[in-house]
């Protein structure tokens, strides 16, 4: 068996591929069974989020091309659209990358925390849908553990950064003053609700929430002292927004073109900044080619981000320690699998030993030898017969200068020294 992390994130596929590779909460348990059902596939798990989809499974053998094809074939797209893109972890690189993953060293934001919540929820998912066991229970725990961990240990959550924080830290470069403008936020997810917290905190004058359920809207808004409006409602309110950002799990964009031609013509062409931080992207990509609109993916938040992030340099490193301290601990524990069935064997046979001498020894009871004769014999037959085929092995190791074999033996059995003088 083997474990294989393979998928693309925001270092090696652009926006518009990953957005035709996510995996939506509409599709990710058929998604689940459909990878299960390959033979070489005993657990797995997918990670779809907006900078990365990511499949981690447990395989029968090393070979990760059918499961490369199988991503392309879900999504009804060519192999060599998808393929270049794709990445690769197997065995140890593999462990460590989920660590690494799951603790945010690899995301777009170094150090973001919205990552764990995403991961755990990923192996939900796939732990109801059922294809998951206790090699990936134990994996994905260890990632948990180290994450819980680094947050504890280090400061690399301290500053605040992340996809939400630079759209906000834009918004504010553009606006010098934000007390003066309004924010539509679309979507109700972790995402934008960190996103209404900074420009809150920033003292934004209004907060607009457009959600497909209103009623989570309204639970966000409130928050804000804002107020909420259903998606189809956008384009009666976008021309009062000078800020826009979206981050919903719709497959199709929820702003077109179109609407804020409309938008922005009721706005006598005031500009308006907008951030589609969704992958599939909620903003329509020709929206772009309109002036006086201000459009960023998650994409272009790099630069902004790479600003506000060194102070988690340092941080980051401490957790590369904590996390070789994980990976170690998990290998050993797989390592310790290998023994686990002969180990069995090993008391199944000793055991097999006991019954049979005990056996005897009831036999002789019932034909009047005593009780210290009995016990005297399954004292004297068990222990010959423990020993001798270790002694017998032993013997020959050392007939054959096997040193190593004998070394090895010292340290199973943990031999020591008895004095026989009397």
């Amino acid at each position: 068996m083997s474990i294989l992390a393979l998928g693309l994130n925001h270092k090696t596929a652009p926006v518009e591929i990953r957005e035709k590779v996510t995996f939506g909460p509409d599709i990710i348990a058929g998604a689940l069974r459909s990878l299960q059902e390959n033979p070489a596939v005993k657990e797995t798990v997918i990670l779809s989020t907006c900078n990365r989809t990511e499949v981690y499974c447990i395989l029968n053998e090393e070979d990760h091309e059918p499961l490369a094809d199988w991503i392309s074939r879900f999504h009804g797209l060519p192999s060599d659209r998808v393929m270049p893109y794709l990445y690769s972890h197997f065995g140890l690189d593999a462990v460590k990358h989920l660590l690494r993953v799951s603790c945010g060293l690899d995301s777009l934001v170094l150090g973001e925390p919205q990552i764990l919540g995403q991961v755990k929820a990923a192996y939900q998912t796939a732990t109801d849908t059922g294809t998951t066991g206790k090699l990936l229970y134990k994996l994905f725990q260890h990632a948990f553990s180290a994450a819980k961990q680094i947050r504890t240990d280090t400061n690399i959550g301290n500053s605040p950064v992340s996809v939400a924080f630079a759209a906000v830290s834009l918004a504010k470069q553009i606006f010098s003053d934000l007390s003066e403008q309004t924010a539509l936020l679309i979507g109700a997810g972790e995402t934008v609700e960190l996103a209404a917290r900074h420009l809150s905190q920033n003292g934004i004058g209004r907060i607009i929430v457009a959600n497909r359920t209103v009623e989570r809207a309204h639970q966000l808004a409130a928050q804000f002292e804002g107020y909420a409006i259903a998606l189809t409602e956008i384009s009666n309110h976008l021309a009062e927004a000078d800020i826009v950002i979206s981050s919903t799990a719709s497959p199709l964009p929820v702003l077109g073109k179109g609407t804020v031609e409309s938008a922005l013509k009721e706005r006598k062409h005031r500009p308006i900044f907008m951030v589609d931080i969704a992958v599939p992207r909620d903003i329509e990509p020709e929206v772009a080619d309109l002036s006086d609109i201000y459009l960023y993916t998650v994409d272009d938040m790099d630069e902004v981000i790479q600003e506000n992030m060194r102070s988690r340099e340092e941080a980051a490193e401490q957790a590369e320690e904590i996390i070789e301290h994980y990976v170690d601990d998990y290998m050993g524990w797989l390592r310790s699998l290998d023994a686990v069935e002969l180990i069995q064997d090993y008391r199944g046979c000793a055991e097999q030993l006991r019954d049979e001498v005990m056996k005897k020894a009831l036999q002789q009871l019932a034909k009047g030898k005593s009780p210290e004769e009995a016990i005297r014999f399954i004292a004297h037959t068990l222990t010959n017969k423990l020993l001798h085929t270790p002694s017998t092995q032993m013997r020959q190791a050392g007939f054959n200068g096997q040193i190593e074999l004998l070394e090895a033996a010292n340290t199973l059995f943990q031999i020591k020294k008895t004095d026989n003088k009397t």
